[in-house]
């Protein structure tokens, strides 16, 4: 590990060494002041909440099995609190009570009534000290979103004594969550805890210096967070969507109140809509890129409803360092970036060119996707070079995974810079080509790739070199290097020669991929981003072994 990657790492967990002290002072710091906690005797409002309801998950609740995180608790009557949990992830759910809005599908008396003893037995059991996994940042945040999002569910026919606690454990999280903001990480969490207490404050009686002084605190965490194209610092396509999922309702308790609004609120939100669309393949979905995994179409259309900035997609993100390549129902979406701090690649993917593809109605190249719920020694494959559709070399991720107690899961050293140039050709052809230097330190090459698609969006055309800096030789060697094309699981592929391959979608849409001079291998493959689940797929791959072989080309084109 290099002289500068150690200080990073060093500086990074000392940021974190006192970010865990504040948090665990949290509690005393509380317990100083907990003789002026004042109680609410009401809510003011519950406000909406736009993700997916589903009726089974609510009947499996009240039924004491719990279908959370790709698991099922049967409870056998206890409380899911006081039995043994099937994993983290799990827990998460649970204790982030986002499960809560299915109840709305069956609010009846005795599922109201259900729901309370759940809450009671969490506010007797984990409520009292803030400490353990209930109580991070991220969880803590969300059960406050969700208590007051669904306190219509769980306050239907709550005896006085019920609702006292439940509106003192709401406080004293609201308190909690205040005293925590300074020392969490840079990054999402931070941000929806600012939504959380913006939230609270309006909901809930109070102030009108609070509220003004909760807005400002947004304010700013949206000016730090949300980049001017409308995309987040974490460089992933799904923390745009669940961000507007939590914004929209604020944005619209805050007009339903008659408050002033945050003045940053409205024109963040009018600028991430650009961003999401600019992520949406021909299918309707999401790109794969730095975390995102599958995405319940529900929740897209949800937010889209309220996109009031429609037109087409952007061609870049020159902040978050993405490129779109369309024509004629053909899209193209290339990663052309890194990390932009250590805290933030802690979500970050080594996937550094990287591109997808799509047409018609289906997406054909892909990378791997994050999973959901699954082990870490997935979630770190899933986060590799060899996880995305670009070029590896001797099987090294182009930034390095180093995970610590104290640093957790970041990226350091690899690519360091990246250089781009997007032209249009004399025919209408869109060009883009890019090259990093992951490959530098250790082996002495960099990694440029060419795309290009034609005016009539049925001609791709690819360039990947791995060539050495000028006057600079191989570091060791020979090395052999990997082009991989992730196919999505739904498409189809069939061998034409040993140069093609024919790729095709369940609606007969049909591409060949073909690398002259090159034999295409077809390999299994893992796709973790499906909705139900980790799931097997295919991969086109080409070898190549530089210095003797250090460029290869390849083609998309529509047809067999």
């Amino acid at each position: 590990m290099r002289l500068a990657d150690r200080r990073r790492l060093f500086s990074y967990g000392m940021r974190e060494i006192w970010r865990r002290l504040c948090r665990r002072s949290a509690g005393f710091r509380l317990a100083l002041t907990s003789s002026a906690l004042q109680v609410p005797d009401r809510l003011i409002v519950a406000p909406t909440d736009l993700r997916a309801l589903d009726p089974f998950v609510a009947e499996e609740i009240l039924e004491g099995r719990f279908p959370l995180a790709g698991r099922i608790l049967e409870t056998y009557g206890q409380s899911p609190f006081s039995v043994e949990l099937p994993s983290r992830a799990f827990a998460e759910r649970l204790h982030s009570f986002a499960w809560l809005r299915h109840i709305r599908t069956n609010k009846t008396e005795e599922a109201c009534a259900h729901v309370r003893h759940i809450v009671s037995d969490w506010i007797a059991l984990h409520g009292r000290r803030p400490k353990g996994l209930a109580w991070e940042a991220n969880i803590a945040a969300e059960r406050v979103v969700a208590w007051l999002s669904h306190s219509t569910v769980v306050l239907q026919g709550a005896e006085a004594g019920f609702y006292r606690r439940f509106m003192k454990s709401l406080a004293y999280q609201v308190r909690y969550l205040r005293k925590i903001a300074g020392c969490t990480p840079e990054g999402d969490t931070r941000l929806k805890l600012r939504i959380a207490l913006a939230m609270a404050s309006i909901s809930m009686p109070t102030r009108a210096a609070y509220i003004r002084r909760e807005g400002v605190r947004l304010d700013r965490e949206l000016e730090r967070q949300i980049l001017a194209d409308g995309g987040h610092i974490s460089r992933s396509p799904r923390t745009v969507l669940d961000l507007l999922i939590d914004l929209l309702p604020l944005r619209q308790t805050y007009i339903n109140l008659g408050h002033d609004l945050p003045q940053k609120l409205i024109p963040t939100i009018d600028r991430m809509y650009p961003a999401l669309r600019f992520f949406r393949h021909q299918d309707g979905d999401l790109a794969l890129f730095n975390g995102a995994s599958s995405t319940p179409a529900s929740e897209l259309m949800s937010v889209l409803r309220y996109d009031e900035t429609a037109g087409k997609p952007f061609k870049a993100l020159p902040h978050m360092n993405y490129h779109r390549l369309s024509a004629e129902g053909t899209t193209l979406i290339v990663d052309t970036g890194y990390p932009l701090s250590t805290e933030l690649s802690r979500g970050g993917h080594a996937g550094c060119l990287s591109f997808e593809m799509s047409a018609g109605r289906h997406r054909f190249i892909v990378n791997c996707g994050a999973p959901k719920y699954a082990s870490r020694n997935y979630r770190q494959v899933a986060r590799s070079t060899a996880a995305h559709s670009t070029v590896t070399l001797n099987e090294t991720s182009s930034s390095r995974i180093v995970r610590s107690r104290l640093a957790g899961p970041i990226l350091i050293g690899g690519v360091s810079e990246v250089e781009f140039e997007r032209r249009d050709d004399a025919h209408g052809n869109d060009w883009l080509r890019a090259s990093h230097d992951g490959y530098v330190r250790e082996f002495g090459y960099f990694h440029e790739r060419e795309i290009g698609l034609n005016a009539k969006g049925d001609k791709i055309k690819g360039h990947d070199r791995l060539f050495l800096p000028n006057g600079e030789g191989p570091r060791n060697g020979p090395f052999i290097a990997v082009a991989r094309f992730h196919i999505h699981p739904v498409v189809t592929l069939s061998r034409r020669d040993r140069e093609s391959v024919v790729m095709r979608a369940p609606d007969g849409e049909t591409w060949t991929f073909a690398s002259p001079g090159l034999e295409v291998f077809i390999e299994e493959d893992i796709f973790f981003a499906d909705v139900s689940g980790v799931r097997p797929s295919q991969q086109l791959v080409i070898e190549f072994s530089p210095p003797e072989t250090s460029e290869i080309r390849w083609m998309l084109r529509r047809g067999d």
